[in-house]
C-alpha cells in the first residue's frame, strides 16, 4: 500500500469514527459518570462531580505514591514504608478515594459502568507515566471464577486492557490466577485485610512462567487501601521469575480512616 493510499485509509477511518460517535451520542446521549447528568462527551463528568476530585501528583513516596508535603525534597519514603516496606518496587495511583471518589469508584465496580475504564484508564496513564515508560507488561489483578461469573467483568482487567491501548504496552488477564474465594475486603482492619488474602490465594500458571521470567511488570487493580491483595499479588509474581513489579491503580486511601469499598 502507498502512502497515498494510507493517508487516504487513516483519514476515512478517523472520519467513520467520528460519524460512530456521533450516531452513539445521538443514541445515548452522555452522561456524567458520577451523577448521571448529561455532559458534552461520553466518558466526562460534570462540573459538580468532578470539582471536588482530588488527583494525586508528586511529591509522593517513591514506594507507595502516598501524597507527601510539598516541600519534601527528591525521592522519599513516607513513615509507613520506612518501618515496612511493600512487596513491590513502586506505587501510584490517579486519585484520592475518599467521598469524593468512592460513589465514581463503586459504580464502576459494582454497579456495570465498564464504560468509565476508557476515562479512568487515562487518569492512570498520567499518574503512572514513569512506571509504563520502562514496563514490559500490565497484569490486572484477577477475581475468582465465580465472582467473575456473578459480575460479569473485571474492573481491573477493563483497566489495564485500556491503559494498553493508550501507551503501547501489552497486558495478559492470564497470568495471575486466583485460585481460591476470599471474602470480601469490605470492612476489615488492616491486618483481617493480611490474613483473609494471603499470597496462596494467587497463583501464575506453569505454562505462563516463561512469559514473565525477566520482565518488569506492573500490577493494576482499581483501589489500593491497605495493599494487602497487591502485596499478595507481588510476592507470587516475584517468586514466579519476573524482575520487578510496580503498582498502579485508579484511586488509593490516604487518610487513616478507611473509607468502605
Amino acid at each position: 500500500m502507498s502512502l497515498a493510499d494510507r493517508v487516504r485509509l487513516d483519514a476515512t477511518s478517523a472520519a467513520l469514527g467520528r460519524l460512530a460517535g456521533r450516531a452513539l451520542d445521538f443514541l445515548l446521549p452522555p452522561r456524567c459518570l458520577g451523577c448521571g447528568e448529561r455532559v458534552d462527551r461520553q466518558g466526562g463528568l460534570c462540573a459538580a462531580c468532578w470539582a471536588p476530585l482530588r488527583f494525586l501528583r508528586p511529591p509522593w513516596c517513591e514506594r507507595c505514591g502516598w501524597p507527601l508535603p510539598g516541600d519534601a525534597p527528591g525521592p522519599q519514603l513516607c513513615p509507613a514504608c520506612q518501618g515496612r516496606p511493600p512487596a513491590w518496587e513502586r506505587g501510584r495511583a490517579a486519585l484520592a478515594y475518599d467521598e469524593a471518589s468512592r460513589g465514581l469508584v463503586l459504580r464502576f465496580k459494582h454497579a456495570e459502568r465498564p464504560e468509565a475504564a476508557a476515562t479512568f484508564a487515562r487518569w492512570m496513564a498520567a499518574a503512572g507515566r514513569d512506571l509504563l515508560a520502562g514496563a514490559d507488561l500490565l497484569v490486572p489483578v484477577p477475581l475468582h471464577r465465580w465472582r467473575l461469573l456473578r459480575r460479569g467483568y473485571n474492573q481491573a482487567g477493563l483497566l489495564a486492557r485500556e491503559i494498553a491501548r493508550l501507551e503501547g504496552v501489552p497486558w495478559s488477564p492470564s497470568i495471575l490466577r486466583r485460585r481460591r474465594a476470599t471474602a470480601s475486603q469490605q470492612g476489615l482492619g488492616a491486618a483481617a485485610r493480611r490474613a483473609n488474602v494471603t499470597a496462596t490465594a494467587f497463583a501464575v500458571p506453569e505454562r505462563r512462567r516463561e512469559a514473565i521470567a525477566g520482565r518488569r511488570i506492573v500490577l493494576v487493580d482499581d483501589v489500593l487501601t491497605t495493599g494487602a491483595t497487591l502485596g499478595a499479588c507481588a510476592r507470587v509474581l516475584r517468586e514466579a521469575g519476573c524482575a520487578r513489579v510496580d503498582v498502579l491503580v485508579l484511586a488509593r486511601v490516604v487518610k487513616p480512616t478507611v473509607v468502605p469499598i
